[in-house]
């Protein structure tokens, strides 16, 4: 007699899918408490549009309310603008060295762009809110995208681009604490902060190889990088999480590396933070 088997996974109850179902509120706790079961119990249940558009909103939000908070205090103003006025100052010096211009004319050049400064911080704001909201967006979908081709042709990962944008979105509570922090530093400081990381206490050069280096050592961003991966690896239902780990944290380092080494061919990249 032949046997019949049938190769299909059981259909979870509806029982089963309430109990595995969670409320963003949990998987916000979750992503602190227990990050490995939270994604898994989103993996079974399925990837939901809050879980990446909530944590985005909230980190623009806290991220532009750290930035009105930190223009807000005079010193750590005149500590952005003194930032801006000495990377201006080392490609004047440069044009003086190479006799495009004298040494007359870059103390003219900078006592004009400073008073411009100055006088354009409020403006300089507003921008700086709307590239806050664009850039974020715009990274966000980029990066989730980089993750999930790499993820899908080096892993061979079981999942969608929904997956991948459910991963890497819930773990951005991680930088709003993050940016918590810088602000909390900031006004203990007063000193503007653009990371938590060795070469932002050092005030070492991050145009140097040992500057970026010491960038890279930041506990939020290692840790957030480290949610990613348990994320991604829960989404898309590994059971080998290192290999996800390796892939994450390569592509963090092997991009900004890669931006990096372009800065030093492209100087003005270094005004987008490269």
């Amino acid at each position: 007699m032949q046997e019949t088997t049938n190769q299909e996974a059981p259909k979870m109850s509806q029982a089963e899918e309430e109990e595995l179902e969670l409320s963003h509120t949990d998987k916000l706790v979750g992503v602190f408490s227990e990050p490995g079961n939270t994604f898994a119990k989103m993996a079974t249940v399925g990837p939901k549009t809050t879980d990446w558009i909530i944590p985005i909103l909230v980190v623009i939000v806290v991220a532009i309310l750290s930035n009105i908070v930190m223009m807000s205090n005079p010193v750590i103003k005149l500590s952005i603008m003194e930032k801006q006025m000495t990377q201006i100052e080392k490609q004047f010096d440069d044009a003086v060295a190479k006799g495009q211009m004298t040494e007359a004319q870059k103390e003219e050049q900078m006592d004009t762009i400073r008073d411009r400064m100055d006088q354009g911080m409020t403006a300089n704001l507003i921008f700086t809110i709307l590239g806050i909201v664009i850039f974020t967006f715009i990274s966000f979908f980029v990066v989730s995208g980089v993750f999930y081709l790499f993820t899908k042709l080096a892993l061979h990962g079981t999942g969608t681009y929904k997956e991948a944008m459910s991963a890497y979105g819930l773990s951005h509570y991680i930088l709003v604490i993050q940016v918590i922090v810088m602000v909390i530093l900031a006004l203990t400081m007063n000193k503007f902060f653009s990371a938590v990381s060795v070469a932002e206490f050092m005030d070492v050069d991050k145009s140097t190889i040992a500057g970026f280096l010491l960038n890279k050592v930041d506990i939020f961003s290692i840790w957030f990088y480290a949610i990613v991966s348990i994320g991604f690896a829960k989404m898309f239902k590994s059971e080998n999480t290192g290999k996800y780990f390796v892939m994450i944290f390569g592509i963090w380092i092997g991009f900004g590396l890669i931006m990096f080494l372009l800065a030093q061919a492209l100087p003005f990249l270094k005004w987008f933070g490269f």
